[in-house]
């Protein structure tokens, strides 16, 4: 007799082993037709898996998000499927599944193209119309190498020969194909409706560049089309809104081969850093924050001490100097740890808060770069909070309100909060971990945030607060983050003169607001497709002429704004008034002020917001308290 239990607490009987999709067809025939796979005791299974023991079973559905992952895998090995038919000599490698759908490499004797892959969806919608079944067979080790080399897939073989002799292999397959994998699948190619390839790149094998490049295939799949059809729109947005574009158009900034991951800023787009910076002095001031600078070069030793150099030397810049080896600073925490050991604080000075817009250097993989989302060359808002262990507990819950403030300023509403777990590799005894992510988890649920848990997610030196942000369109970027590290500050020697004149080591929090600064202005350009709000706006005002009668006083009109310390340009070509308001619209200026001789004589100026909303004649004391208004409110 076999006990099914399933997630409402019911229990089933049967008196011998049953599959998962018998299960399923036991409880109706809706539930056993939208069956994808089985969840028997935590572990997702095919719905061809054999329960034969008492067990928790949860039938997986397109309505399950493990439901969406085994679509994607199962749409991984269609593709390649696909290819296999058009391209008999095409040799399968890997094919994993990725946020937002999947990608398949392959070996082929000449570069697939767009016409390639118009045929490859269309190959894949026919098999997948066939409903073929698919289906799971385990071979030994040797026996499954012996079949790819069989059927001249090296690339397989040499997968499976990685894996320790005398262990067994999954293979799955569907019509005339086999594939290597552990599964689980979906039990047909008909239920896979909701796809479409993206694009073509190129991949090493094994991630190796001194192996073979391959071709990599992108795609995506959904449960539903009207998931993929709001997924295809997202992208076009974000494509409307990528900042390296606007970067281009709006003559923020630029990139070049000269220095690979580092930023050319113009002085519009520098504008827009300094009031980003400013603002964050102020929270710096506001909020009890030392603003300190620390070298940009430390000695390697500093590095070996803090534990930076055996946990993070291959991200490191490393230089020679009088037969020293020195590292440019890939973070700030060491530098601000030598600045508390100058001088012996007492208790009565902690929490101190030092914070830093510290300028790091790290050596990213040039694959890896994007525009200023991935760099090599940053500023982080960079605060350090040496502490007492009674204390973190209140700290991490001011900087989380502080955070969320900051956050609402910018524009953003919607954060999401997970804690970051001890890695497998780190510092650090676990009954200090275990301290230091119990403040982390406590602080948030005084706060009232949800939050999810990253298992093995924190960084080698102590637990944290990731604080992810929602952007206009719906995508998510990781910003914040708050660590609490009881490591570091004995590693490097710092201490405070305890209440009973005892010499204590502080714990030190590590925080950041906005993270990286290049970043963060690159989500700002996106998140508002550069149209920035009049407080960020590297211009906030043109000042447009009809015609050279206007030119004096619309000259004068800039001079007394500039006084009041907006951001004002008066253009006074000799070009047509509609020519010069599209031009302006473009470059996304809050406001475009047109002056002509009815304006002039008045002593008005005639008003136009962003969007081609016409705000008609108002006195410039009005639009002065519009101006102000607009800033203060930073909307």
């Amino acid at each position: 007799m076999v006990s099914i239990r399933l997630p409402d607490g019911s229990e089933r009987q049967f008196d011998k082993p049953v599959t998962v999709a018998d299960v399923a067809a036991s409880i109706g025939a809706g539930l056993a037709k939208a069956a994808l796979a089985g969840k028997v005791d935590g572990k997702l299974v095919d719905t061809s898996y054999l329960i034969d023991h008492n067990a928790d079973l949860a039938i997986v559905t397109d309505k399950d998000a493990d439901g969406l992952e085994v679509i994607r895998h199962s749409t991984a090995h269609l593709l390649a499927y696909a290819v296999k038919e058009l391209f008999p000599d095409a040799q399968v490698t890997i094919g994993p599944v990725i946020d937002n759908g999947f990608y398949y490499d392959f070996s082929y004797k000449r570069p697939f193209t767009p016409e390639d892959l118009q045929a490859i969806e269309k190959k894949m919608a026919e098999l997948a119309k066939k409903d073929e079944p698919v289906q799971r067979k385990v071979l030994p080790r040797d026996e499954a190498v012996a079949y790819f080399k069989s059927i001249g897939e090296a690339y397989k073989a040499e997968i499976i020969e990685s894996i320790p002799q005398g262990e067994d292999v999954s293979l799955y397959s569907e019509g005339h194909f086999t594939d290597l994998c552990r599964g689980p699948h979906v039990p047909s190619t008909g239920k896979l409706k909701v796809f479409k390839l993206m694009k073509l790149a190129g991949a090493y094998w094994r991630g190796d560049s001194k192996n073979e490049m391959l071709q990599r295939i992108y795609g995506t799949a959904w449960a539903k089309k009207e998931e993929q059809d709001a997924y295809l729109h997202m992208l076009e947005e974000a494509e409307k809104r990528d900042h390296r574009k606007l970067g281009r158009v709006l003559d923020l900034f630029h990139f070049q081969d000269e220095a690979p991951g580092l930023i050319f800023w113009h002085p519009k787009g520098w504008t827009i850093w300094q009031q980003v910076e400013q603002y964050m002095r102020k929270v710096y001031v506001d909020n009890g924050y030392q603003e300190v600078k620390a070298p940009q070069i430390l000695d390697r030793t500093l590095w070996e001490k803090s534990g930076h150099w055996d946990n993070y030397k291959d991200n490191m810049f490393t230089t020679d100097s009088e037969n020293r080896h020195y590292a440019l600073k890939p973070m700030n925490c060491p530098g601000h740890v030598q600045i508390f050991r100058a001088n012996l604080h007492s208790y009565r000075e902690l929490p101190l808060r030092y914070g830093e817009f510290g300028q790091c250097h790290r050596n990213e993989p040039s694959g890896s770069l994007h525009g200023m989302m991935r760099v090599r060359g940053f500023t982080q808002d960079d605060g350090h909070i040496f502490c007492t262990e009674d204390q973190i507990l209140d700290e991490c819950v001011a900087f989380t309100a502080l955070l969320q403030k900051v956050y609402r300023d910018f524009g953003f509403h919607e954060v999401i909060y997970k804690v970051a777990t001890r890695p497998e590799k780190r510092v650090g005894s676990d009954d200090l971990w275990d301290k230091a992510e119990q403040a982390l988890i406590a602080s948030l649920e005084r706060s009232g945030c949800v939050y999810e848990i990253s298992p093995g997610e924190g960084a080698f030196y102590g637990p944290k607060i990731e604080y992810t942000l929602k952007d206009a369109i719906g995508r998510a970027w990781q910003c914040g983050t708050i660590q609490v590290d009881f490591s570091m500050p004995v590693r490097l020697e710092a201490e405070y003169v305890a209440e009973d004149n005892s010499r204590k080591v502080p714990v030190m929090l590590h925080r950041a607001i906005l993270g990286s600064l290049e970043r963060f202005i690159g989500m700002l350009i996106e998140n508002h497709a550069g149209a920035l709000p009049v407080w960020l706006a590297p211009q906030q005002v043109s000042i447009l002429n009809i015609s050279e009668g206007q030119a004096e006083y619309a000259q004068k009109l800039e001079q007394n704004l500039k006084k009041q310390g907006f951001r004002v340009h008066a253009d006074l070509r000799n070009e047509k008034i509609t020519y010069k308001i599209r031009e302006h619209s473009l470059q996304k200026i809050p406001y475009i002020v047109v002056v002509g001789d009815k304006e002039r004589d008045a002593n008005t100026v005639a008003v136009r917001a962003r969007g081609n909303v016409d705000l008609g004649g108002m006195s410039i004391d009005s639009l002065v308290e519009r101006l102000h208004s607009e800033i203060a409110a930073k909307t």
